[in-house]
């Protein structure tokens, strides 16, 4: 390039990251949104039939449209399902009506499934077809499940025969396989070329699949030979041959296998993409990094959803879906706090003597549930990681308990210390330093074992966790401090 050509050139405008960004824009949709609201509510209020109303009604509403288009037109799709996913159904399909065909399909993927689902239903099956019409296969296999059977069969006349066989390849993998992540977009060269060939070829390409960080050498059956580094590529001489200076020891994923382990295994090596070999050892396709962010965020927001005993649901849902999904754990924990409260109960006698014992029995209950969680957390954390194996688990438990222990006499002390101090009983105070130890040691204990047997059975460790946490060291938190102060105190 000359220098004339280079000083005519404008110049660049990095996209900083900005976390506000988002919140700004969905903050200026929704005023938008409001203000149309208000004008319309004002002609409704004019005389019904009333033509020049309805005229300035058309234009104002024109005006906020164009400008909502305008706005949205320069986002980002993944800022466009973030503004879809924060608003309410009657308002996320408006903003749907108004964003470009060109983003429709980058925007279905980028939103979470339940709102999907609503997008979809607001589309033709024309438009859908043109939205998706452009997917790869691997993208298609997301979207196919959401989409109408007729979509998809319209579709796939337009892909070719090796896109077809992509597509029923991808759809036939569990939800949860690296099978069901991969794409299919890389680039193969056979090991007894040279760099320089490999170069050329690269050239002729209209741009690299995204995060291409090495390219797969394979044979003429497409078994998995090697991988070549694009920095070991770049670096070496042109004349030298592909197998010269190719990887042969590299890690390899099963499209049967976890994406929950293939996650790990990313984090574990700092890999940017993975091949997948079939039990042949042929290369069928690849997991990148990209893919694997999406599924520890997924993963993450499950287990946290889990643990309260949720399911994911849209936030906008009918009152109805909400009820159906929460309130079988809600109605579970009732039923727990009603048995602690019966426990509390059985020791009316003691409570009424010894009035001070129904103030502090909650710091007991407290505290044991606060120990039994960080216990949880550690545990569900590491049977995600895949770290808790038979050999280490009693390992584990000891030391779970030991450190509850420790922790326990050290807070308990502060405990019966306060408890002396309101109660002015160094019998209440010894009481409630054992209560409380005693609890944070039922806590650990449960926190470690409800993870675990339901990981046996092959249940989410994490589902409902909470609630059964929280029966335990509540009716057992009670029961031990009121047990306690009822043998020593009476």
């Amino acid at each position: 390039m000359t220098q004339s050509a280079a000083a005519q050139k404008p110049p660049a405008t990095p996209r900083r990251l900005d976390p506000e960004d988002a919140q700004t824009a969905l903050a200026e949709v929704q005023e938008r949104l409001r203000r149309q609201q208000l004008v319309a509510d004002l002609v409704h209020r004019q005389e019904e039939g009333d033509a020049k109303a309805t005229l300035v009604e058309d234009l104002v509403h024109r005006q906020h449209e164009a400008e909502l288009k305008t706005l949205l037109d320069g986002l980002h799709p993944a800022d466009i399902a973030f503004i879809l996913e924060s608003l309410p159904k009657d308002e996320r399909q408006a903003i749907w009506k108004l964003v470009s065909p060109e983003h429709d399909a980058d925007v279905l993927l980028e939103v979470e499934d339940w709102v999907r689902e609503s997008l979809i239903e607001a589309m033709d099956r024309q438009d859908l077809v043109a939205a998706t019409g452009n997917m790869d296969a691997d993208e298609l296999a997301d979207l196919a499940p959401d989409l109408p059977p007729d979509v998809v069969a319209e579709v796939q006349k337009g892909l070719t025969e090796e896109e077809r066989a992509q597509l029923l390849e991808a759809m036939g993998y569990p939800e949860d396989s690296v099978g069901a992540i991969m794409d299919f977009e890389m680039v193969r060269v056979r090991e007894d070329v040279t760099l320089e060939v490999v170069l050329r070829y690269l050239r002729r390409l209209h741009e690299l699949p995204d995060h291409t960080d090495q390219i797969f050498v394979v044979d003429r059956q497409d078994k998995l030979q090697g991988i070549l580094p694009l920095s070991r590529l770049l670096v070496s001489e042109p004349e030298t041959e592909v197998r010269a200076v190719m990887n042969s020891d590299f890690l390899a994923l099963n499209p049967l296998d976890s994406d929950a382990d293939a996650a790990g295994a990313f984090e574990r090596y700092d890999l940017v993409s993975a091949p997948v070999m079939d039990d042949q050892g042929r290369l069928i396709g690849r997991v990148t990094i990209a893919d694997v962010v999406d599924v520890m965020r997924e993963d993450s927001q499950e287990q946290a959803l889990s643990r309260a005993g949720l399911q994911e649901e849209d936030i906008f849902a009918p009152v109805s879906t909400a009820l159906r999904n929460r309130a079988p754990w809600l109605l579970l924990n009732l039923c727990t706090a009603a048995t602690a409260s019966f426990v509390a109960s059985q020791f009316e006698g003691t409570v009424s003597q010894i009035v001070i014992l129904a103030f502090l029995m909650s710091i007991v209950a407290g505290i044991g549930g606060n120990s039994g969680n960080q216990t949880m957390t550690l545990i569900i954390r590491a049977l995600a990681m895949g770290r808790i194996t038979g050999r280490n688990l009693w390992q584990l438990v000891k030391r779970e308990l030991f450190v509850t222990l420790l922790v326990g006499l050290c807070g308990s002390l502060v405990a019966a210390l306060f408890a002396w101090v309101i109660s002015r009983s160094m019998s209440i105070a010894l009481v409630m330093m054992a209560a409380m130890v005693c609890n944070m040691l039922v806590g650990a204990s449960v926190g470690v074992l409800v993870p675990m047997v339901r990981a046996r059975f092959g249940k989410d460790p994490a589902m409902g966790s909470s609630v059964l946490l929280t029966f335990a060291t509540d009716s057992l938190g009670f029961f031990i401090f009121l047990g306690l102060a009822t043998f020593f105190l009476l």
